[in-house]
This record gives structure tokens, C-alpha cells and sequence, in this order.
């Protein structure tokens, strides 16, 4: 453990050399770069398909990497680590669980949008329900994200200032200028392609951080061993639904979410959908789950490795970190701070994660905002929608920049974007499942149980926000250096959140609240709501006369039950036709 000492007395001030700072700025620009070529070089037709769905022509490795690159946000790289030193392994079952998920995507749920020729997941719920239930879907939708994007940019610009100094709210004001830039004039074509640039850094980075952090530390036999000594690996099957993590909760949550988050979302479907076939769109989603399984292994991995690298020296025991999700930058400088111009590459990497995110986010919520809530009021043209569409984006950036100065009061990111996710993701899953899995169902019924189960949920997560403080596993500062000699004498120290009243009554009452549920319950929960209200009402409510009972909105793992048939999973003709030209 001597190493472990002596490094960490190394590690004082963080900040940027002049090669990270090259670094960093080259990434930024060439994103300003594809964003500059796609929207003045290589435009295509002036048209909202060519600028959502480029045209409905993307490739299926491009598509793939950018996928993954937008669900690793910053929130993936900053706070998944952070929650594995906290909290242990559990979140890992957020990964494992890709392998049960992409199979669903494949063969239950995106050859539904296929069957059907659509582009958009909510103009589904309007052909199989009804209006009301497509319009309060996008609404949940644009809620959510709208609640999100502050979060996706803020914590990148976090860890820049914490290597930096620099203002937090200049360094996000400039970052989201960038961001805005190429989503504006570029178009999905920019952010894929933008997307597949900082794929490449990330998987570089969080391998390579993880690697180092390894060597550091003194094999991977070490820090397994250190890991398990200090409770870090060990999984948790109780069925305490007050427990933070267990082995339950987190594997039901990451079924739903994912499936939510990829199959019904219109930032990963508007991408999916833009692929020519179906076929293409299986490619392209198994290639993503292995992309994703990859780069989240070593990321989660980085969690651990912070934790045996400081498991008897915490930082933020000693202040040298003052939140945990700043352990991460803290963490990089200490390991690869030595190697000129790598902390640059990783703040990149964060920095690449949130561009990614946000600027599919964008992307698509323009187009839900435009078609949803725009359109049926204005006399459309194709050319009046892209600039309306572009403003929007410009309005978001915006948003963005003074939203950060809310989020930055946010104590827990990770437990922040799992309460408003789980607000929306479960009940949003409960809804497209309902309309494919259940052919009674109905627009009547699944309007009043997607109304029901958003009203529960967001009770439940308002009413016990702020109540349910969960303590961290223990940390300890007993091999401190000599020079915070203060801290030598605390033998073991619990890194955690204050713990209220409320809560401590509430650990000596054994009945069971319903507000001090696990947040990662909340999922299961919306869905639950939705389906136990949905099925039965569809059964007992009489369906509008206008009801779509058509076989083809439904999922393919219905058709031993019903006459079904699947859509051709064969290339477009015109594109079959030019390869079958250029072998001749």
C-alpha cells in the first residue's frame, strides 16, 4: 500500500498544462468542424426528413457507434465510478442486463415501426390508441428531457473547472454554443457523425484510465482483492424495497429503462428508424449492446479501481474532493496526470459523452416539439420547418446554460436522474407494451392508465424527495500521508449523506412507506401502474368506434396467437439495385 501513499500525497492541485488544453480545444473543433461541413458543404435537400432522418439513407455502423456514444453521457462517465466507489457493483447489472435487452429491441419492438413505415414512436401510440394518449406521451417525453439537458452539459463543464479553475457557468456557456452550433446547421448527419469521433475518445480513455488505474494500484489481483475486502463486490439479493441497490431492483430497472430509453425514445428510435431496413436495424442494435457492454465494463471497472487506489486515504474524507462526482477528474490526474496530455484526452472524453447526449437529445425534441406541438397551427413548408426546428435548438442551448445554475445545487446527479426517470421511463414502456403485447387494448383505457400512473409516480417522487438519504459503504483514512496528519487519527470513516429525522425514525419504525421506496424501484413501478390499470380497462371499457385493432401494430412474438405477418427485412430496391450494379 505504499504506493497508494505516497501518490496520494503527490496529488494536490489539478490543473491543465498547456498540451491538454490543445487537446481539448482540437476535439471541440473538429465537432465544430463535421457540424461546419454538413451544414454548408454536404447539405442535402432542404427538407425535415433529410434533417431528422438524413434522408432515411444513414449507415448501420455509424448509426451503431452513435447510439452508444449518446446513452454514455457525462452522467455515464463521471457518476457511474462515483456510484461504484460509493456504493459498490451492483450498477453493473445495468450492463449485464444489455444482453436480455437488445433481444427484446430486436424482435418484439422495432419491427413494429418497420411494419408500419413510421419515423416517429409517438406517431405510433396515435395509429394504435388515440391523439390524447400520443400527445400526453410527447409531453412526458419533452418533460423529461427538458429536465435533463441542464444535467447532460453541467457535469462535463464540472470537471473541466475542477482541473482548470475555471468558471463552471463560462466553461458551459461556450461548450453549449458549441454543441448548438453543429446540432443547428448540421442536422442528424453532424450529430452521428460527431457521435462516431467521440465514441473513439471515450473507449480510448476509459480503457486507458482504467488500465493505469490498475498498474497504480499493483495488479488486477490487488484491487479484486482490495475491492472484496472492502465490501465492493458484494451483491445484495434482499427484497427490502427501502435497500438502495440490490441485485433485484437494479436488473428490473435497467430492463425497463434501457428497453424505454432505446426502443421508445425518439432520439435513439429517430436514429434507428433512419437505417434503410429492418435487417440493418438488427445490425445495428446488436452492435451497439456490444459497443455499449464494452465501454461500460471499464467504466464501471474505473469505479472500482478508485476504490482500491483510496480505500485507506479517502479524498473526500480529507476535502480534497468536495462532492463525489468530482472523484473522477481527481482520480485522472492522479493516474495519467503524469502522462502530458491525457488529463486533456479524458475531459474530453466527459466533454464528447455530454455532446453526444445533448445533442441527440435536441436533435429529436426539436422534431417531437415542431410535429407535435407546432405544425397543427401554422401553414407547414418543409423549408419554414428546418429554420423553426433550428431556433428551437438555439432556445435549448439557451436553457441549457442557466439551467446549470440550478443543477449545480443537486447533491446526488445519478439518484436526480434516476427519480425523473423513473417517473417516465416505466410508465412510457408500460405504454408501447401495452399497444404491442395486449391486442384488447385500447385508446380509452391506455389514456387513463398512462394518467394514472404519471400522476402516482410524480407524487411519489415529490412527496419523498429529500427524504430518502441512503448511507455509502465505508471508507477509511488511516494510511494518510504524514502531511494531513489531522486525519491519521480517524481510524475509519464513513463517507455519506447527512441523515435527516425523518429518516431516523423511519430506521426504527418497521412498518412499511411507501415514500421510502428505492428510487431504483420507481421503473417497475410506473410500469406496473400502467399495465394494472391499462389491461383491465380494456376489457371493461367499450373502445372508440375509431379504435385500431389492426394486427400489424403489434408485436411479432404475437403471431402464434394471431394472423401476423412480418415486414421484409430485405435492403430498399434502389439500394439493392446499385450493388447488384456495381458486382456486374
Amino acid at each position: 500500500m505504499s504506493v497508494l501513499t505516497n501518490s496520494t500525497a503527490i496529488v494536490a492541485e489539478i490543473r491543465f498544462n498547456s498540451t491538454d488544453y490543445t487537446v481539448f480545444a482540437l476535439v471541440l473543433s473538429i465537432s465544430a468542424a463535421i457540424g461546419v461541413y454538413f451544414g454548408f458543404f454536404n447539405k442535402g435537400e432542404d427538407t425535415t426528413d433529410e434533417y431528422l432522418m438524413g434522408g432515411k439513407r444513414m449507415k448501420t455502423i455509424p448509426i451503431a457507434i452513435s447510439l452508444v456514444a449518446s446513452q454514455l453521457s457525462a452522467i455515464s462517465i463521471m457518476t457511474i465510478p462515483a456510484e461504484m466507489y460509493s456504493y459498490g457493483i451492483h450498477w453493473f447489472f445495468n450492463v449485464i442486463f444489455m444482453i436480455v435487452i437488445i433481444p427484446i429491441l430486436n424482435y418484439m419492438v422495432i419491427p413494429v415501426f418497420y411494419n408500419n413505415n413510421l419515423t416517429s414512436c409517438y406517431e405510433y401510440l396515435e395509429i394504435r390508441f388515440n391523439k390524447p394518449v400520443r400527445q400526453l406521451q410527447t409531453l412526458i417525453f419533452t418533460m423529461t428531457i427538458f429536465f435533463m439537458l441542464p444535467i447532460f452539459i453541467f457535469l462535463p463543464s464540472l470537471a473541466f473547472a475542477q482541473v482548470t479553475g475555471y468558471n463552471v457557468h463560462l466553461i458551459n456557456t461556450i461548450v453549449c454554443g458549441i454543441c448548438v452550433f453543429y446540432t443547428m446547421f448540421g442536422g442528424i448527419k453532424a450529430v452521428v457523425w460527431t457521435d462516431v469521433i467521440q465514441a473513439a475518445i471515450m473507449l480510448i480513455s476509459v480503457i486507458l484510465v482504467g488500465v493505469m488505474g490498475v498498474n497504480r494500484v499493483g495488479g488486477w489481483t490487488e484491487v479484486f482483492q482490495i475491492a472484496k475486502e472492502g465490501g465492493r463486490l458484494d451483491v445484495n439479493f434482499s427484497l427490502d424495497t427501502t435497500t438502495r441497490s440490490t441485485f433485484w431492483n437494479l436488473s428490473t430497472s435497467a430492463i425497463l429503462v434501457w428497453t424505454s430509453y432505446v426502443g421508445f425514445n425518439q432520439s435513439c428510435v429517430q436514429r434507428i428508424v433512419a437505417l434503410p431496413s429492418l435487417a440493418h436495424a438488427r445490425k445495428a442494435l446488436i452492435l451497439f449492446g456490444l459497443g455499449f457492454m464494452l465501454i461500460m465494463f471499464f467504466n464501471c471497472f474505473t469505479g472500482i479501481v478508485m476504490y482500491a487506489r483510496y480505500h485507506d486515504c479517502d479524498p473526500l474524507t480529507l476535502g480534497k474532493v468536495t462532492k463525489v462526482d468530482r472523484m473522477v477528474p481527481y482520480f485522472v490526474q492522479d493516474v495519467v496526470g503524469h502522462l502530458r496530455g491525457m488529463p486533456g484526452v479524458f475531459i474530453s472524453c466527459v466533454f464528447s459523452a455530454a455532446l453526444s447526449t445533448l445533442s441527440a437529445s435536441i436533435n429529436s425534441l426539436g422534431g417531437v416539439v415542431y410535429f407535435d406541438y407546432i405544425k397543427p397551427h401554422i401553414h407547414h413548408t418543409e423549408h419554414k420547418a428546418n429554420v423553426i426546428m433550428k431556433i428551437f435548438v438555439l432556445c435549448c442551448g439557451v436553457y441549457c446554460i442557466f439551467g446549470g445554475m440550478i443543477v449545480e445545487n443537486f447533491r446526488s446527479l445519478l439518484q436526480v436522474i434516476f427519480s425523473i426517470g423513473g417517473v417516465a421511463y416505466g410508465t412510457t414502456c408500460g405504454t408501447f407494451l401495452l399497444g404491442m403485447l395486449v391486442p384488447r387494448a385500447h385508446g380509452r383505457a391506455a389514456f387513463i392508465a398512462v394518467a394514472f400512473s404519471i400522476l402516482a409516480m410524480c407524487t411519489l417522487v415529490t412527496k419523498s424527495w429529500g427524504r430518502n438519504h441512503y448511507q455509502s459503504m465505508p471508507t477509511s483514512t488511516d494510511n494518510c500521508p504524514a502531511l494531513n496528519v489531522s486525519f491519521t487519527t480517524t481510524t475509519t470513516t464513513t463517507t455519506q449523506l447527512p441523515i435527516n429525522d425523518p429518516i431516523a425514525a423511519a430506521e426504527t419504525n418497521d412498518e412499511f412507506n411507501i415514500l421510502d421506496l428505492s428510487f431504483n424501484w420507481y421503473p417497475l413501478t410506473g410500469f406496473l401502474l400502467t399495465f394494472l390499470v391499462g389491461v383491465p380497462l380494456s376489457y371493461i371499457m367499450k373502445p372508440a368506434q375509431d379504435a385500431n385493432f389492426d394486427p400489424k401494430l403489434l408485436s411479432p412474438i404475437v403471431k402464434p396467437f394471431i394472423k401476423y405477418e412480418l415486414t421484409q427485412v430485405d435492403e430498399l430496391y434502389e439500394l439493392k439495385s446499385q450493388k447488384d450494379t456495381l458486382k456486374t
